[in-house]
């Protein structure tokens, strides 16, 4: 895809003539010019400068924020190699320290969830819960280096118990209570936790779901597990033998102290979707991680003590750890337990106006939805505090930016982000001091230096590439657990350009500054010498009548000299049937919308799309399906939302090879 250098999307957002006065954006511009005696005439300028000095620019940063550390730095950057770089070596510091640094009765974390009563905490409430669960794991025995795997949802008490592990210098990691037996004892099964935290059940909608049988299982297939620890949600008195409640673990307080640890210490171990084979066990660090998460939230989400945040997630997802990092700057962190539907579609914007968000952050699916099933939140409620709204998860289509400004506000900043576990945060997406356009992401974040790379690893501009880093980030993985020479860290982003981090997404840089992305490159549809990404396709065919969801898979040709096969799978509405009419709207559409050459050549109705947990559609796997793996060799059951969803397609790619060609 490339892009003429005249054309131009509509711009649904500007900053106001004094955002460079009034955000904190504005305020690190002119803190670094005092600082470095550089001038900074706008954004792009200053990102440019921040890519270039990479040395420079996060010692502002870190000069900027406060960052408390008993021991500086002595040098901020070890050099620029990947992998191997090495961020504020000789620093001795704590990010739990930082998300409780703010102190008195503002608010510090609300909970809102449909299995218990609504929960509020002050900011000394917090270092009070944080406290009491730091003093629980000291008498189970956790110290510097142990590791904590929390089965829990998103609530107060999960960020309570995270902050403590912090506290201590041990290694957190978490999975929602969605995940499946498999999935979590594929993840913590390589961590070897110490202590498991749990939760007995939760409800989600109308349903309550115990997870009891569960967790017996989940603790008989942790042999490192000396102590379990139950949140009672559906089952107060149910407790079991060799189990600690809650309660019982949180009933003493003890000396709030922080581990003062090196940069590089771990703090958390984040999974990959774990679609395909062992989820990799990323290790994320606590220096790395308080400097990326000071900068994302604090400059781009131009957030801070006056905000109220929330993200709608669950502890399986990074978003989660996103979301944690508004204590980071004083926000106000509102954990959602539950079903975003359960009091309509309208719920997570009827929480907005009740609690005066300023921050709303979703997956890209759900602002579909919303547009799809024609809301109009704005109309409905009084969202004048809401001057964000933030989107993640996949490519936001064009449609749901315009309905975002009609629908929603029209005066908020949307901030379509992407990046991913990986470096749990984002490589790109809004800031305060740069426009809105239709259907773009609107900068390359600060630290970030992102290019797109062509077929030849050049850099293009308004021409679809490669989304590489050619220069280390702060939160780029120390590792990944257990990989002890390295060699699976390596596979994983660096085969393809020796030096450079290949991430596997298909981006184009505009010659704006601005941002496209058009779904992962391991997914590329190339038809002709035309590439696409998928989300191409699913933009294209989201409106057609009666369809409500797709999922497009190529499968190439054998002998590399023909087409390949374009597989297209839909999801049609209530009582609606592809029949031949429908076919033949769908093909039209990609014909018009896109090229004659992503016309599907087989056209199937499913049930419904297979996704992860957090709404990322299985292209992989079902190609791999379709090419005769078997659904269980190809994804973990338990990762997946819907876990009989890949049997349809299994069921499908059985009556292609007993019926080729149709």
């Amino acid at each position: 895809m490339s892009i003429p250098p005249d054309s131009q999307p509509a711009v649904l957002w500007s900053p106001p003539a004094d955002a460079r006065e009034t955000t904190r954006l504005g305020r690190f511009m002119d803190f670094a010019e005092q600082r470095t005696g550089r001038r900074f005439a706008d954004y792009d300028e200053l990102w440019r400068w921040s890519i270039h000095d990479l040395e420079e620019f996060w010692a502002t940063a870190w000069e900027f924020f406060g960052v408390r550390a008993s021991v500086p730095y002595t040098r901020v950057l070890s050099g620029r190699e990947m992998p191997g770089a090495r961020w504020f070596e000789g620093a001795r510091l704590n990010y739990a320290e930082h998300a409780l640094a703010h102190r008195g009765d503002r608010p510090a974390v609300v909970g809102r969830s449909q299995t218990v009563d609504p929960t509020e905490w002050s900011r000394d409430d917090l270092r009070d819960h944080v406290a009491r669960a730091r003093a629980g794991l000291l008498r189970l025995g956790v110290g510097r280096g142990d590791r904590v795997a929390a089965y829990l949802p998103n609530v107060p008490e999960t960020i309570a118990a995270f902050l403590a592990t912090a506290s201590l210098g041990a290694i957190w990691t978490s999975c929602a209570p969605e995940f499946g037996v498999r999935a979590v004892l594929d993840r913590f099964g390589q961590i070897e936790p110490m202590v498991l935290l749990a939760v007995d059940g939760y409800r989600f909608g109308s349903r309550d779901v115990s997870r009891v049988d569960e967790l017996a299982e989940i603790r008989a297939g942790l042999p490192t597990v000396r102590a379990t620890v139950v949140l009672p949600y559906l089952h107060p008195s149910l407790l079991g033998d060799g189990v600690v409640g809650w309660e019982q673990f949180t009933s003493e307080r003890g000396d709030l102290e922080f581990a003062q640890v090196e940069s590089d210490h771990p703090l958390y171990v984040l999974f990959s979707s774990g679609t395909t084979g062992l989820p990799k066990p990323i290790v994320h660090a606590h220096g790395g991680m308080l400097l990326e998460h000071l900068k994302v939230i604090g400059l781009h989400a131009d957030m801070g003590d006056d905000d109220v945040f929330l993200w709608f997630t669950t502890t399986g997802w990074m978003m989660w750890n996103y979301l944690v990092a508004g204590l980071l700057v004083g926000a106000t962190v509102v954990t959602f337990d539950g079903d975003p539907n359960a009091d309509g579609p309208l719920t997570l914007w009827r929480v907005a106006s009740e609690l005066g968000l300023t921050w709303l952050g979703v997956g890209a699916p759900y602002l579909v939805a919303c547009r799809r099933a024609g809301l109009r939140p704005g109309d409905e409620f009084d969202l004048s505090h809401l001057r964000s709204v933030g989107s993640t998860g996949a490519p936001l289509p064009v449609d749901e930016f315009h309905w975002v400004y009609d629908a929603v506000k029209p005066d908020v900043m949307l901030s379509s982000i992407s990046g991913g576990t990986d470096i749990c945060s984002a490589f790109v997406g809004g800031n305060p001091l740069t426009p809105v356009w239709a259907g773009e992401i609107s900068c390359r974040y600060l630290g970030a230096a992102v290019e797109a790379f062509d077929e030849s690893g050049r850099s293009v501009i308004d021409e679809q590439g490669e989304l590489v880093v050619t220069a280390p980030m702060p939160s780029m993985p120390i590792g990944f657990l257990g990989d002890t020479d390295g060699s699976r860290y390596r596979a994983a982003y660096f085969d393809e350009y020796p030096g450079v981090w290949r991430h596997g997404d298909w981006i184009t840089i505009t010659s704006r500054g601005s941002c496209i992305i058009t779904g992962r490159s391991d997914a590329t549809l190339n038809r002709g010498g035309i590439r696409v990404g998928t989300a191409e396709i699913y933009r294209v065919i989201d409106d057609i009548d009666g369809v409500t969801d797709s999922l497009v898979v190529h499968l190439e040709d054998p002998s590399g000299d023909g087409p390949g096969t374009l597989v297209l799978f839909v999801v049609c509405a209530s009582g609606v049937t592809l029949d031949e009419a429908l076919g033949a709207t769908i093909r039209a559409t990609i014909r018009s919308g896109l090229s004659p050459r992503h016309v599907p050549d087989e056209l199937y109705q499913i049930p419904g799309v297979p996704t992860t947990l957090s709404g990322k559609k299985l292209e992989l796997p079902v190609k791999k399906i379709l090419l005769g793996a078997e659904p269980d060799a190809v994804a973990s059951r338990g990762a997946l939302k819907d876990l009989g969803a890949l049997d349809h397609i299994a069921g499908i790619a059985a009556d292609r090879v007993r019926h080729p060609g149709g």
